[in-house]
């Protein structure tokens, strides 16, 4: 598999994961961060149109807006590099992201790489931190696989081979950090509960009421660092993504 990827910025890299439509105006902002704060951004383009913009700028614009999500949605339903529904898979494309991974670390040094998966990718950073090259891996929002029955949502996209080496990892210091709403039923709680079962104390959980959210976004509580961001000095959202950013300086002995 193949799949172009946008750079910017020096130091240790991060790999910048969008979630569903695609790479949108919110993401590119979020990846124009991580670079501002020291790192150099590797971000993916693995589905949708890189630019679209998910939000509509009015009523006679919703159908526009609505048709990239569902389009995006679409070919990742039907790609096999995705596992959307399955439990105890993790899906094929992350050999693709950690090979990405391994290449960012060899072009620009440093202790290791980071990486923060969104949505429907949210779960891939996890399955990536595999290699010990990952030393700072972030899961905002995590949705796969699909909540549809108790069980689904009470795991997360990783296999069992996968989540033992992390876990061994965890024990030796590596930490996780993840990011949800409260109340957002496609990541929901048990899945938080399940990483806090299985990771113990290296999972590192922040959890926002719903009435934190950005309420001029499209669809109700979810996108913690794009689209539901209030950009402002001591919103709830906004030190959700300042102590992101902290974890990859950190962990990414960032001068």
């Amino acid at each position: 598999m193949s799949h172009r990827y946008y750079r910017l910025g020096t130091g240790p890299a991060v790999i910048v994961i969008a979630e569903i439509p695609g790479i949108t105006p919110k993401v590119i902002d979020f990846a124009r961060r991580v670079a501002a704060a020291g790192c150099t951004v590797y971000l993916p383009s693995l589905f949708g149109t890189d630019g679209a913009d998910v939000n509509p700028t009015g009523v006679t614009d919703m159908p526009r807006a609505a048709g990239v999500a569902v389009k995006a949605l679409g070919k990742v339903c039907v790609s096999r590099e995705f596992t959307v529904l399955a439990t105890g898979k993790s899906s094929p494309v992350v050999r693709w992201l950690r090979a990405l991974a391994a290449k960012a670390h060899e072009e620009c040094g440093g202790p290791g790489v980071g990486a923060v998966g969104m949505c429907l990718t949210g779960g891939f950073a996890l399955a990536m931190a595999v290699d010990d090259r990952m030393l700072a891996p972030v899961l905002s929002q995590p949705s796969l696989p699909l909540g549809i029955t108790p069980g689904r949502r009470n795991t997360i996209d990783i296999s069992a081979a996968d989540l033992e080496t992390v876990k061994v990892r965890c024990g030796k210091g590596l930490q996780v950090l993840g990011a949800r709403f409260e109340g957002d039923l496609m990541s929901p709680g048990g899945r938080f509960d399940f990483l806090r079962r299985e990771l113990g104390d290296a999972f590192l959980a922040v959890e926002l009421p719903d009435d934190t959210a950005n309420p001029d976004a499209a669809i109700p509580p979810h996108s913690v660092l794009t689209e539901h961001l209030i950009d402002e000095p001591g919103q709830p959202t906004r030190d959700t993504l300042d102590r992101v950013l902290e974890f990859f300086r950190t962990k990414l002995d960032v001068a």
